[in-house]
């Protein structure tokens, strides 16, 4: 018997690729040490369990929704979305700076879109708190882009 054959039908060889006896089943591991698949290394029920990119999510849902109560008729239609980070080619009104959002015009049968990106804010923000209102302020500016106010006017409480 040759060294890369199993010594016992029924036992797997330790050479990948190798082929088992034709007929009989290779005994099966559960991983690598027998231990069984690993468990969630957090419970559900965790804050952390959600990734960042997430909570993120959550944070623009949250801001779209404030928004939307007061200006729904005039956001009608818009599509809001979260990308990680803005494409490589610039607009060519933005100049100096990584874009923290855009707004692009209903055109050829697309709705108008808002995309926030999430890596450039997540880097401006100090805390959750700071990023939450960054978030909307983005957010805020964004929608003021789109239906021609000012961003006080679209929401009264943004910070100074």
């Amino acid at each position: 018997m040759t060294s890369d054959s199993p010594s016992r039908p029924g036992q797997v060889s330790s050479r990948p690729g190798a082929a088992a006896s034709p007929g009989v089943e290779p005994v099966r591991r559960r991983d690598r040490r027998g231990r069984g698949p690993r468990g969630l290394l957090m419970p559900t029920s965790m804050p952390a369990y959600r990734t960042r990119a997430e909570r993120f999510d959550d944070l623009v849902l949250d801001a779209v929704e404030r928004i939307e109560r007061r200006w729904s008729r005039q956001l009608e239609g818009a599509e809001f979305a979260v990308e990680d980070v803005p494409p490589s080619n610039p607009a060519p009104w933005e100049r100096g700076g990584v874009p923290m959002g855009r707004y692009f015009p209903a055109d050829a049968g697309l709705p108008a879109r808002i995309v926030i990106y999430r890596r450039p804010i997540e880097s401006r923000a100090a805390d959750p708190l700071d990023l939450a209102d960054l978030v909307r302020e983005v957010l805020v500016e964004q929608v003021a882009h789109m239906i021609g106010r000012a961003p006080e006017e679209i929401d009264p409480e943004l910070r100074d």
